[in-house]
């Protein structure tokens, strides 16, 4: 079994954010695998599909970025899913924007969704897709950045990063994550 995380926050005015491109990978899966969203669970939504045999589960947490891992830690335990079969979808501030970095293990870097996942998984190693959104410029707080949307020229860098996202969790499926960041980091 294969497992996606997508961080986020829910609601309208977050839906275009920086901060919920883990949202829109997801979304992405669930377009290109046919596995609806359709199910609640552990304040989240998630869907259940196959693909080439093996069980896949697509998940966003619904608690806020900052509590990610309250949602992540029950559905893990409920469905006896493995830490190593999961992969967390977020977005970086410490990446170039555009840009991917994936990861096995590491710290949260600062990221609140990932400290609330280690804190609550036990662990920091397990797998990750860094999504690069870049540091602001000029001198806006990074909590602004980081919840407002991308401005119209970065939009399309943005769609092409939702894109390779999903082909490295895509390729998750068929090669070890090792051989998924070889080919997908950069």
């Amino acid at each position: 079994m294969k497992w996606f995380v997508g961080l986020g926050n829910p609601g309208r005015e977050y839906e275009k954010t920086r901060h919920n491109v883990g949202f829109w990978v997801i979304d992405e899966l669930s377009r290109r695998f046919n596995i609806p969203l359709n199910q609640s669970k552990f304040r989240g939504i998630y869907g259940t599909g196959v693909i080439n045999g093996e069980k896949v589960y697509l998940l966003k947490p619904l608690t806020y970025m900052n509590l990610s891992g309250e949602c992540v830690r029950p559905f893990m335990d409920y469905f006896k899913l493995s830490v190593e079969d999961m992969v967390v979808i977020y977005d970086d501030l410490d990446t170039p924007a555009g840009k991917l970095r994936l990861r096995e293990k590491g710290s949260a870097g600062g990221h609140n969704g990932m400290k609330s996942i280690i804190a609550h998984i036990g662990t920091q190693e397990y797998n990750r897709v860094r999504f690069g959104i870049g540091r602001p410029k000029n001198a806006q707080p990074v909590p602004d950045y980081v919840l407002s949307p991308f401005s119209k020229e970065d939009v399309p860098f943005a769609e092409k990063t939702v894109e390779r996202s999903a082909d490295a969790c895509e390729a998750f499926l068929s090669m070890p994550f090792t051989r998924v960041m070889n080919k997908y980091n950069g």
